[in-house]
């Protein structure tokens, strides 16, 4: 049987072969287009047996695809839930999660062949998503139950699913002329292939530079196991000396503590031109990010909005590209005279301490990283000692078991890879409430960054409620020795950021799969949970917990924490604007701008940071072309919603700092009002039931230091 056509467990990973791609998702097309068909036409009653499985089939917010395949007359016959939801429902859970882990196949153990598969069937489930949302029948169905008289009655989810379905139906073009719809498939199709090609290039010209340096004394200031690791990568690729990657396991410690200014910047040129004309022509992005954002235009001018900004914002909270804008020139304006500190405290520390006449952007992290350990005597490399993973994760779990009354557990599942750990959460009652994956190590076949996807979503099945489970994926340094892996402090917020995402998605009490979980939240909500999170690695009694020496085995010093908790905003406010930049660039890019014109995207991000950053970067930089967020992930005229959901989440966080940080019973309404109602209700309503109020900005500033009485202690 092919493993991707079980539905009735865990994906069979072990078993997942690239030939097993292209069989299983065309039959599964098939079949989808006939019951569809068979809907529409209202034949015969629908065998609706409900699929023992889920996955990451979202109805709402498809965005989606009329063509040859699907019926177009719609019956007389007024549609219900059951006949008609539910089993498209079915049907298309099964789709996503045969695809689901071909995707995430494709993110973590990349291969050309099954690079190859993946691309190859790409363009088919975008053509079906695409005919999907532009088939006028089915929207007229929906519309036919939404005026129907079972609709008051249905559920508030279920009202939720139907509206979001009728504005998913507009945005996915089904209102269109014939020739406009096959217009809009192309440009699904053309945007598809694009991103995926982008997020190759990105992966492949990582992979294609390595840096082996001979001589011991070029490596002056790296940390005994950054030294280890990259000693180690030598001697796997046959070569003496040390060998360096752009991955950010080895990048990133180069640029902190190398005392070479040469090999700073001959990493810093090598990583900032990642996927540029600068390397191989074939990894080259430039044409890549023009064609996406012409796309893009087109695809929103097609659907009556006047840019592609516009049409993002039309499943979001915010309401237009200006007022995303006018949020983040505001913010700008309160972060820039922290910002201006800093960076003239840098410089001169610089100059004076570290004979840099002038500060580069390859000196940044490593004269800021001298700075600190001046300032607050300790260095990120010593706190790095106190968080050893089997003390990290199991701190994060008794967090998380305290505020939402759960167990966490070690678990067995088929994974992809042997580093690969699986977990059950428990209620009190010991009963399944959800299921994760950790994949926590940076290696060659898996794309850089952390993120979480779902595996399979909650829904209710006739044979009762459906366990989620997701992925967590993070690229940190494996193991070195007989060490367990370490663990920076910023890895620990990264791995509790995500760890946040995937307790939206497990502790969901919605039934229904379109809201449930992290489905249908507006996306620039979508950081809420997994931002709250990060708050928690500040509080010493959390932290306390989770960290051991991994030499001595002693707790981290409360007087080693209390450096850190004064360091916590060090250069926040040229983080800030950092942000700030890149949200920018984006919905300027998307709302603003016309590809191919007489400015180039280059030109866009220059204009921006004349006008919100302090320290420009060197001329050559190729930002935009690893900017894998727009380009081939999901926050294209959205990257604003890290900051927006910031503003959320820091007042969200503030009501635990009133009862107290470990309160069962705040965690308990935070777990009842945010992450249980998935995106069965509006985020902004969310919120406000949880926080009383609407979000004020103020505690994002206090949380920051960007407060003006934070500039005086400065």
């Amino acid at each position: 049987m092919n493993p991707l056509l079980d539905f009735t467990g865990l994906p069979r990973f072990a078993e997942i072969k690239p030939e097993h791609v292209a069989p299983a998702i065309e039959q599964l097309l098939a079949e989808n287009r006939a019951l569809v068909a068979r809907l529409l036409a209202d034949s015969a009653p629908p065998q609706h047996g409900r699929v023992e499985s889920s996955g990451e089939g979202r109805a709402a917010g498809r965005q989606l695809p009329q063509t040859a395949g699907f019926a177009s007359n719609v019956s007389q016959s007024p549609p219900t839930w059951q006949d008609f939801v539910a089993p498209m429902e079915d049907a298309n859970e099964r789709l996503s999660r045969a695809w689901g882990p071909v995707g995430h196949l494709n993110a973590v153990m990349n291969s050309p062949e099954l690079r190859e598969a993946y691309n190859a069937t790409l363009p088919k489930i975008t053509q079906y998503y695409a005919e999907l949302g532009q088939n006028l029948a089915l929207f007229d169905k929906f519309k036919a139950l939404h005026s129907s008289p079972e609709f008051p009655g249905l559920s508030a989810a279920r009202k939720k699913i139907i509206e979001n379905e009728l504005r998913d139906f507009r945005l996915g073009g089904a209102e269109l002329p014939d020739a406009q719809k096959a217009r809009y498939l192309q440009i699904q199709e053309r945007l598809a292939e694009l991103s995926s090609r982008f997020s190759d290039n990105l992966l492949d010209a990582t992979n294609e530079y390595t840096l082996v340096v001979d001589a011991r004394e070029e490596l002056s200031g790296l940390p005994d196991d950054v030294l280890q690791a990259a000693r180690e990568a030598a001697q796997a690729s046959g070569q003496p000396g040390w060998l360096f990657t752009l991955k950010a396991p080895s990048f990133m410690p180069v640029m902190q503590y190398a005392d070479s200014r040469k090999l700073r910047e001959q990493m810093y040129r090598a990583y900032s031109t990642r996927a540029s004309e600068f390397g191989k022509p074939e990894f080259d992005n430039t044409a890549l990010m023009d064609e996406i954002v012409k796309l893009r235009g087109e695809e929103a001018r097609l659907l009556g909005f006047a840019n592609y900004g516009e049409l993002s914002l039309a499943s979001k909270m915010a309401n237009s590209p200006q007022q995303v804008v006018e949020f983040m020139r505001e913010l700008a304006q309160r972060a820039r005279p922290f910002a201006e500190k800093d960076l003239a405290e840098l410089r001169a520390f610089a100059r004076d301490r570290l004979g840099l006449a002038e500060l580069l952007s390859w000196d940044m992290s490593y004269a800021g990283e001298k700075l600190r350990e001046q300032r607050y005597a300790f260095s990120e490399q010593e706190v790095k000692q106190y968080f050893p993973e089997d003390a990290v994760l199991p701190g994060m779990f008794k967090l998380v078991e305290t505020l939402y009354g759960l167990q966490i557990k070690a678990s067995d599942a088929p994974v992809w890879h042997q580093d690969v750990r699986f977990f059950d959460i428990r209620n009190q009652q010991d009963q399944l409430v959800g299921q994760f994956y950790l994949d926590l190590y940076a290696r060659d076949s898996k794309r850089g960054g952390a993120w979480m996807d779902d595996v399979i979503a909650r829904r209710r099945l006739a044979t009762g409620i459906q366990t989620p489970v997701a992925y967590l994926n993070c690229n940190f340094s494996p193991p070195v020795g007989n060490k367990p892996a370490l663990f920076t402090h910023d890895e620990v917020i990264t791995l509790f950021h995500e760890f946040g995402h995937g307790l939206h998605h497990l502790l969901t009490e919605v039934e229904d799969l379109a809201v449930s979980g992290i489905s249908g939240v507006e996306w620039d909500a979508v950081e809420l949970p997994s931002q709250f999170m990060e708050n928690f690695c500040w509080e010493w009694d959390v932290v306390k917990g989770m960290s051991r020496n991994v030499d001595s085995g002693l707790p981290l010093p409360r007087a080693l924490f209390d450096k850190m908790l004064a360091a916590k905003n060090f250069q926040s406010g040229l983080q800030t604007l950092r942000q700030i930049e890149f949200s920018m660039f984006d919905m300027l890019m998307h709302s603003n701008f016309e590809a191919g014109g007489a400015k180039s995207i280059l030109q866009l991000l220059d204009e921006v940071r004349a006008e919100v950053a302090v320290l420009i970067p060197p001329a050559f930089q190729r930002f935009p072309h690893s900017f894998s967020h727009i380009f081939s992930g999901g926050y294209a005229a959205g990257y604003y919603s890290y900051k927006w959901a910031e503003v959320l989440s820091a007042d969200a966080y503030s009501l635990f700092e009133e009862n107290g940080v470990l309160n069962p019973d705040v965690g308990a309404r935070f777990r009842s009002e945010i992450l249980a109602m998935g995106g069965s209700r509006g985020a902004m309503q969310s919120f406000t039931a949880f926080r009383g109020r609407e979000p004020d900005m103020d505690a994002l500033l206090r949380h920051n230091g960007l407060l003006e009485t934070s500039l005086d202690e400065k």
